[in-house]
């Protein structure tokens, strides 16, 4: 059963589908199904896209910790005890 992208011409919504006999869904935000049908491209995983993609995740968790610690102390400056 292949999973499909599609985008609604009603609504502009778009939306993947998992199709079974290739019956034609119906959009979840408008029921429509005036749908079009586009071509979904594979994950492709190999070492450096794996890298890359760990990359990114330890530069989103430094900045994360930086917001938090900032965060914190406009808190504690703030905060009356």
């Amino acid at each position: 059963m292949p999973i499909y992208d599609y985008s609604c011409r009603t609504c502009s919504h778009q939306f993947e589908a998992l199709v079974r006999h290739e019956r034609i869904p119906a959009c979840p935000k408008c029921q429509s199904q005036d749908l079009e049908r586009h071509f979904s491209l594979p994950a492709i995983k190999s070492e450096s896209t794996r890298q890359l993609a760990m990359k990114a995740a330890k530069q989103r968790d430094v900045k994360q910790a930086r917001e938090a610690d900032y965060t914190q102390r406009q808190y504690e400056k703030h905060h009356d005890d």
